[in-house]
């Protein structure tokens, strides 16, 4: 079963989707290689390209944004999962649209009014997504679960890869699979930030439903190895 096919599926209040799919951070590609690390990831286990836009003002770094992710889009043919850390998202929603991303998460921080902007990443056929900063308790999300189709627990602080993973994420992921079971969403969890083999299993564990890694694969010795490894994590 696809990533969306389950991001859709209905709910049961004491059964939250349970799945396991991979994001793959482009942020930890080399941009001298793009097409070949592009090609990297259609070829692996990778359920979709996570991509992160950072304006240098939400957070203290700038990434990449249209070019890039328009040569990227050319050549990827598994879904575009775009992560804006920039203000004034609402500015850009049908830009990225219009690259053809398919999962878009603003964050809970830089949205005045959280729900029209879900709505109208909704209204383009996108899949609409919250990003939480570590110091933002998921608590906060009880009236927007239903307005979102994914919730991204960001578990360091957002603006730079290769980060440490934040421990106290792993309660926060808890406590957000509590309450979308509680409020029978059917509200995907994805973790970005210090993923890596070695808790991976516990970030699913704990309730996430997509993982975001980057370092993890593209410095890997071997990249496919590492992608299927993060898939295959933790309980079934």
């Amino acid at each position: 079963m696809t990533v969306e096919r389950l991001a859709c599926c209905p709910v049961t209040p004491l059964m939250p989707p349970a799945m396991k799919a991979l994001s793959v951070s482009m942020l930890s590609a080399d941009f001298g290689r793009l097409n070949e690390e592009v090609e990297l990831v259609n070829a692996g286990a990778a359920d979709l390209f996570h991509l992160d836009v950072m304006d240098g003002r939400f957070v203290p770094n700038i990434s990449y944004g249209f070019p890039v992710i328009k040569a990227i889009a050319a050549k990827a043919r598994k879904p575009l999962d775009a992560h804006l850390m920039i203000v004034e998202p609402d500015r850009y929603i049908e830009s990225f649209h219009a690259l053809g991303v398919a999962y878009l998460s603003v964050h809970y921080e830089a949205c005045i009014h959280l729900n029209r902007t879900l709505q109208h990443i909704r209204s383009m056929g996108m899949k609409a997504g919250v990003a939480l900063n570590p110091h933002t308790p998921a608590s906060l999300l009880a009236d927007s679960l239903h307005a979102a189709d994914f919730i991204l627990i960001m578990s360091v602080n957002p603006g730079f890869g290769g980060q440490a993973f934040i421990a106290r994420s792993l309660h926060k992921i808890a406590a957000l699979k509590t309450l979308i079971v509680r409020e029978n969403a059917a509200t995907l969890i994805e973790v970005d930030g210090g993923v890596a083999t070695h808790n991976a299993g516990l970030l699913y564990d704990a309730g996430a439903d997509i993982l975001v890694a980057g370092n993890a694969i593209f410095g890997a010795d071997d990249p496919l190895r590492a992608m299927a490894e993060l898939k295959g994590a933790g309980h079934d």
